[in-house]
């Protein structure tokens, strides 16, 4: 491939932007710079722009750890977006498979690949999402058989999917629902009368937060874990 062929889809730039960029003497290749766009890049290649080592991407498959206070969409005029705390190329292809309110943490699966994406987020596959939650009133006894049941929530004609409850202190609680409805999990306390002080996404589907990562912090999934949301 061309070298500013490569730039041109590495950094979504256009042609004349990416001859610009070499003009600057900031493109390496092998640690060598080069000026040329006609220079010939290959796999064994190491294209360095601005000392980052650049790849021309397949899909790419990201778990973020999100912190409170940022929205997951593009664009917010009161709040940031999650999309800040990635260091990323070609972001609007970039989107959300599942989404946090802005006050929950956790885990986001965020993906350019939207048959991948359709699978963890379509009610028809019921990919399970599991939440820490913490409550402002202690769990009452018959919450578990409750969310088993199915819970009534405000505005809708049907009962929720069965969903598990696994109690874990007097206020904690492990909650593992199978759909995705507007506010759920708040909405489900609060048919029961309580109310949600924290909210905290572990996992989604076999996908877990890992734990090595610190607050606004990234990495791709391994491949293993892309694959499960195919089982």
């Amino acid at each position: 491939m061309r070298l500013d062929k490569f730039l041109c889809d590495a950094l979504g730039v256009t042609r004349r932007e990416a001859t610009q960029i070499l003009k600057s003497k900031t493109v390496t290749v092998n640690e060598v710079m080069v000026k040329s766009g006609a220079t010939k890049v290959t796999d064994e290649c190491v294209v360095e722009w601005q000392d980052r080592e650049l790849k021309v991407h397949g899909p790419r498959y990201i778990m973020l750890y999100k912190p409170e206070g940022f929205v997951c969409s593009h664009e917010d005029g009161s709040n940031r977006t999650a999309f800040e705390l990635l260091d990323e190329v070609k972001q609007d292809k970039l989107h959300f498979a599942g989404r946090l309110d802005v006050d929950t943490t956790g885990l986001v699966l965020i993906t350019d690949d939207g048959q991948w994406s359709h699978r963890i987020t379509s009610p028809k596959h019921k990919c399970a999402k599991t939440y820490r939650v913490w409550l402002v009133d202690p769990v009452e006894a018959d919450y578990v058989e409750k969310f088993k049941q199915g819970i009534q929530l405000k505005s809708e004609t049907g009962l929720t999917l069965p969903a598990e409850l696994e109690v874990r202190a007097e206020r904690e609680v492990l909650l593992t629902i199978y759909e995705g409805k507007y506010h759920q999990v708040k909405r489900m306390f609060a048919a029961l009368g309580n109310k949600v002080e924290h909210l905290h996404r572990e996992m989604i589907g076999e996908i877990e937060m890992d734990e090595s990562l610190e607050l606004g912090e990234y990495r791709y999934l391994t491949e293993e874990e892309v694959q499960s949301v195919w089982k």
